[in-house]
C-alpha cells in the first residue's frame, strides 16, 4: 500500500490555461534537424515520440529516504525503486536561475554569461532552442505548471515571472494560501534583516494540502494529464518547496520534532573555511542552535510535503494510462546548506550546495531501482531525453546524454567531469576530487577527497603532495571571465562593519535585464 498523509482536500478554483502563440526568440526549424540521430547502441531505452514527465524542486538537496537520508519521502522512494538514481548529480551554477537557464537550453553558464546575467540566456544566446522548445518544435505539447525558468519565491508566485514565452505551448501559474498577505505576515522569520526569499523562515499552516502553492501545482498537472490526447507532451511539474519561507500544513511539521534534530556545526567550523568561500559574514547566519534544528525540521517538513504531491502527480499518471509511454524525470535546481560549516542555503561551492537529487525513470528499463554512482550534470539532461525520445540531437548542446547509464549505470567507460560555478570562482568534481579556485586562484584554493573526508573537512591545496593533482585540474576548469567575485548572500544586519570573515570583494546591485548580477 502506498504511503498516504491524510490531509483534507478542500475545494479548488479552476486554474485557466494561457495558450501561448509559439512565436518568438529561438524558433528557427533547425531544432529537430540539427545533429545526427541517436547513436545504434540506443538499443531498447529509445522509445519514439515518448511523452516527458520533468518534474522540479526547487533549493532541494538529496534529503530523500533512497539516498539515505532520514526523512519521509515515501513517492520520490517509489520512483527511484522504478528508475536510475543518480548519486552524484551536480548543478551548473548553485542558484536557481542561473542553474535553470543553463540545464534548460543545454548551455554551461559560462557560455549565458558573464557578459549577460547568467539566468539571461537570450541576451547571450537568443536564438538558443531550449529543452521544451525543442520538444514544440518537434509536434510536442509543451506545457509548464509553476516554476521552470527563474521565479522569484515568494515574489513571483502566481506570475509568470521571467519566463521563456518561446518554450512553452501552454503554462499554469498557481498561487495558493502560502503566498496570501496575510500568511506571509504570520511566517516565522530566524534571520532579521532578511528578505522573505533568503530569510531563513517557515509556518505551520492551517490550510491543507490543495491549499498551497505546491498542491494547486499538483491538482493542475492532474488535470493536464486527464485531458491530454495522442499528441506528445513535455511537460513540467514545477514545485516551489522546500525553497524557503518553509510554508507546510502543520501535520508535515509534526512528523520532524526540531529536538529530534542535529545542528551541525559550530562557529569554529566556519572560521575554519576559506573567507572566500562563504556566502555570509556570520556563522549559521545568527541562529541559534534551537533556532537551527528548528530550520532543519522545517526543511524536512517542506521536502515530506513536496513529496506528497510528487506522489498525486505519479497516481495521476498511471489512472491517465500513459505511464508506459512517459519518460519520468526528477531533480532539483541545485542543493541546500543545513548548517554545514556554519552555512546555510546557496551560492557555495560546497558538495551539499552543488549536488542535486536526480531520478529518471524510463518504460521497459532493466536497471530499474539501481543508483549509478557516476558523476553527471544538469546539463546533461537535454541530450539525454532528445535520445531517449528517438530524436535527433541539437548540435549546441554541450552536455553528455546519460543513456550508457541508464544502460548499464556503473558504465566503465563513463569517465566525464562535473562542473560548477558562482560569481568569481569555479569547481570541478572528477573521481574522489574537489577542486574549486576564486578568481583564479589569487583570492583561495580547495581540494577535497571526498572518499576519505566526504564532509569536506580537510582542504588539501597547501600540501605540497598534491601539487600536481591540482594542476591537471585547475587545467580543466573554464576560462574565469568576470571581473568582480560573488556578493555575499547574507550580511549581518546589526554590524556596522563587516562580521567574521568578510571576503574581499564588492556588492554588486541587482542591474538590468541583461545585467552582470542578479541574487533573487
Amino acid at each position: 500500500m502506498r504511503h498516504r498523509l491524510g490531509m483534507a482536500a478542500l475545494a479548488l478554483p479552476v486554474i485557466a490555461l494561457t495558450a501561448l502563440s509559439g512565436c518568438g526568440s529561438g524558433q528557427a526549424g533547425d531544432a529537430v534537424s540539427a545533429g545526427a540521430a541517436p547513436p545504434p547502441h540506443a538499443g531498447s531505452l529509445v522509445k519514439p515520440r515518448a511523452n516527458v514527465l520533468f518534474i522540479i524542486a526547487d533549493d532541494f538537496r538529496p534529503l530523500i529516504g533512497a539516498y539515505g537520508a532520514q526523512v519521509k519521502t515515501p513517492n520520490l522512494d517509489r520512483l527511484a525503486a522504478m528508475g536510475v538514481r543518480f548519486t552524484n548529480a551536480y548543478a551548473q551554477f548553485p542558484i536557481c536561475g542561473a542553474s535553470r537557464a543553463s540545464f534548460l537550453t543545454g548551455l554551461r553558464p559560462n557560455t549565458i554569461g558573464p557578459d549577460a546575467n547568467f539566468e539571461k540566456f537570450r541576451c547571450a544566446a537568443p536564438d538558443i532552442v531550449t529543452l521544451p522548445q525543442y520538444f514544440k518544435n518537434a509536434g510536442y505539447r509543451s506545457i509548464r505548471v509553476g516554476k521552470a525558468y527563474h521565479q522569484g519565491v515568494p515574489s513571483d508566485i502566481g506570475t509568470a515571472g521571467p519566463d521563456d514565452p518561446a518554450s512553452w505551448t501552454e503554462t499554469v501559474n498557481p498561487s495558493g494560501h502560502d503566498h496570501l498577505p496575510d500568511t506571509e505576515k504570520r511566517i516565522i522569520r530566524l534571520t532579521p534583516g532578511v528578505g522573505l526569499g533568503r530569510a531563513m523562515a517557515y509556518l505551520p499552516s492551517e490550510a491543507g494540502d490543495r491549499d498551497q502553492t505546491d498542491g494547486k501545482v499538483a491538482d493542475a498537472v492532474v488535470e493536464a494529464l486527464q485531458r491530454q490526447d495522442d499528441t506528445p507532451f513535455f511537460m513540467v511539474a514545477g514545485f516551489y518547496r522546500p525553497h524557503v519561507p518553509e510554508v507546510a500544513p502543520k501535520a508535515y511539521f509534526d512528523l520532524y520534532p526540531p529536538d529530534g534534530e542535529t545542528a551541525e556545526d559550530s562557529p569554529a567550523a566556519f572560521d575554519a573555511t576559506l573567507p572566500v568561500s562563504r556566502n555570509s559574514d556570520v556563522a549559521n547566519l545568527g541562529m541559534t542552535g534551537a533556532q537551527q534544528r528548528q530550520m532543519i525540521a522545517a526543511y524536512k517538513a517542506s521536502v515530506t510535503f513536496m513529496d506528497a504531491q510528487v506522489g498525486r502527480v505519479l497516481d495521476a499518471l498511471e489512472k491517465s494510462g500513459k505511464a508506459d509511454s512517459t519518460i519520468i524525470v526528477f531533480t532539483g535546481d541545485h542543493g541546500f546548506l543545513l548548517g554545514e560549516h556554519g552555512m546555510w542555503a546557496k551560492n557555495l561551492l560546497w558538495d551539499q550546495a552543488t549536488r542535486v537529487p536526480l531520478i529518471i525513470r524510463v518504460p521497459g528499463m532493466r536497471d530499474a531501482g539501481r543508483a549509478s554512482t557516476k558523476t553527471v550534470e544538469m546539463v546533461d539532461l537535454y541530450p539525454t531525453l532528445t535520445q531517449l525520445a528517438g530524436l535527433p540531437h541539437y548540435a549546441r548542446n554541450q552536455g553528455n546524454s546519460l543513456m550508457p547509464l541508464l544502460k548499464d549505470p556503473d558504465a566503465a567507460s563513463w569517465d566525464h567531469p562535473a562542473f560548477s560555478q558562482i560569481y568569481g570562482a569555479r569547481s570541478i568534481r572528477l573521481g574522489k576530487w574537489r577542486y574549486s579556485e576564486w578568481l583564479k586562484g589569487t583570492r583561495g584554493r580547495e581540494l577535497y577527497d571526498l572518499d576519505a573526508d566526504p564532509g569536506e573537512r580537510r582542504n588539501l591545496a597547501d600540501d605540497p603532495r598534491y601539487a600536481k593533482v591540482m594542476t591537471a585540474l585547475s587545467a580543466r576548469l573554464p576560462e574565469l571571465l568576470e571581473k568582480q567575485s560573488q556578493p555575499l548572500l547574507y550580511r549581518n544586519p546589526q554590524a556596522d562593519k563587516p562580521g567574521r570573515g568578510s571576503p574581499p570583494y564588492p556588492v554588486v546591485d541587482n542591474v538590468n535585464k541583461c545585467g552582470l548580477w542578479n541574487i533573487g
